[in-house]
């Protein structure tokens, strides 16, 4: 059996490899890539009314210690990717680290996920829907007090490992110069 070809590239961005010639969606084959260290780093945050931000940092949000429940959903869903993305592979992951910042300023908490493993595939999308959880439940704990609140900018900061090697998005990149 062949295996299916790649398509084309769209604007600049590298092939579609969950698409075979034909266009039918498949799990990509990752059996023949060598296994490197794989680490991704994702960032998201969450906007909410100044009496909401004071309950997460004082501690004092009816249900609980909301960032201490937050961490733990990110580092759940980050197991349970394979689960919810229909074709990520599952990965064995080594770790998986969710960190907050409080932004007085701004009402605003941001995640950062770090996501490693040692494997033939890499781990975006773990670090992603981490991030994604982890302010999803930040959310659910919040919502009583403050349903206006606004996820946004959930994206990859950096990614190392594999054959495309270490790449950071622009925004990193330029905070190190």
């Amino acid at each position: 059996m062949n295996p299916p070809k790649k398509s084309a590239a769209v604007s600049g961005t590298g092939p579609l490899t969950h698409f075979d010639a034909a266009g039918q969606a498949h799990m990509v084959d990752v059996g023949a890539k060598a296994e490197t260290t794989r680490v991704a780093r994702v960032q998201g945050h969450i906007r909410m009314a100044p009496a909401t931000f004071a309950l997460i940092k004082d501690g004092s949000a009816k249900k609980g210690d909301v960032l201490g429940i937050a961490r733990i959903a990110a580092i759940q869903a980050a197991k349970r990717t394979s689960e919810l993305i229909p074709l990520c592979h599952p990965l064995a992951l080594t770790r998986v680290a969710a960190e907050f910042t409080l932004d007085a300023r701004r009402h605003r908490v941001s995640i950062e996920v770090t996501a490693e493993t040692v494997g033939r595939t890499g781990v975006e999308m773990e670090a992603l829907t981490a991030a994604a959880v982890g302010l999803l439940t930040i959310y659910d704990m919040c919502k009583a007090a403050d349903r206006g609140m606004v996820i946004e900018d959930i994206r990859l900061l950096e990614k190392l490992g594999g054959k495309s090697g270490h790449w950071k998005s622009d925004k990193v990149a330029n905070e190190h110069k």
